[in-house]
């Protein structure tokens, strides 16, 4: 095992660089409805409540209550599409992490590095920050993010099961919370993979 720094990195035989399967990302998040996603929208807005009680009691007011809450309504769209753009990479990400494993499998050098753990074994989450290391361009996506929302859902939820507050605030404090805990339960020691002895590609579908 190779110690760099506070680092651990596995021991590979060899010193040729391996080739692993290729990243395949989506570029957008699957939603093929948006109408139907601003419905689900519009009604989080009235069952929550998020405009203030006072304005809704002004007459005069009325135009600019419809108005505010035609933006809530966009911004929590907008939100949704950002959580959806993370579950789908974490998908992506776990797709490419299980393709991975097939070729160490097959590989003669890497056969013996992973352990023979049952999927989803919190160590592959070396195959995360082997991403990091190799400066893979997210356009924006926090993969840590993205694999735990993907840990905590199996499918992506359909925003009318969502909270305005969820939305907002807690979606982001509950990917990173499902990712820490899944890091953390990797058995000592904990070892990365070195960067410079593996390549792949990423396309965007």
């Amino acid at each position: 095992m190779d110690i760099i720094g506070d680092r651990k990195f596995v021991e590979i035989p060899g010193e040729k660089q391996h080739e692993l399967p290729p990243l395949l990302v989506h570029s957008s998040p699957n939603m093929k409805r948006l109408d139907k996603v601003m419905d689900m929208a519009n009604r989080i807005v009235e069952s929550d409540d998020m405009i203030a009680p006072e304005l809704l009691d002004e007459v005069a007011a009325a135009l600019d209550v419809d108005r505010r809450k035609m933006d809530l309504a966009l911004t929590l769209v907008e939100q949704y599409k950002g959580l959806a753009m993370h579950w789908q990479w974490g998908d992506d990400v776990l797709e490419w992490i299980r393709q991975c494993e097939t070729t160490f499998d097959t590989n003669r050098d890497l056969r013996n590095v992973l352990r023979p753990d049952v999927w989803p074994h919190a160590g592959r989450s070396s195959f995360v920050t082997l991403l990091a290391d190799k400066s893979v361009d997210t356009n924006g996506i926090e993969l840590d993010k993205a694999v735990g929302l993907r840990l905590a859902f199996r499918q992506l939820p359909p925003i009318g099961l969502f909270s305005d507050q969820f939305l907002f605030y807690l979606k982001s404090a509950l990917a990173a919370t499902a990712y820490q805990t899944w890091t953390h339960m990797v058995p000592d020691p904990v070892s990365s993979l070195p960067p410079e002895r593996f390549h792949f590609q990423i396309y965007s579908m």
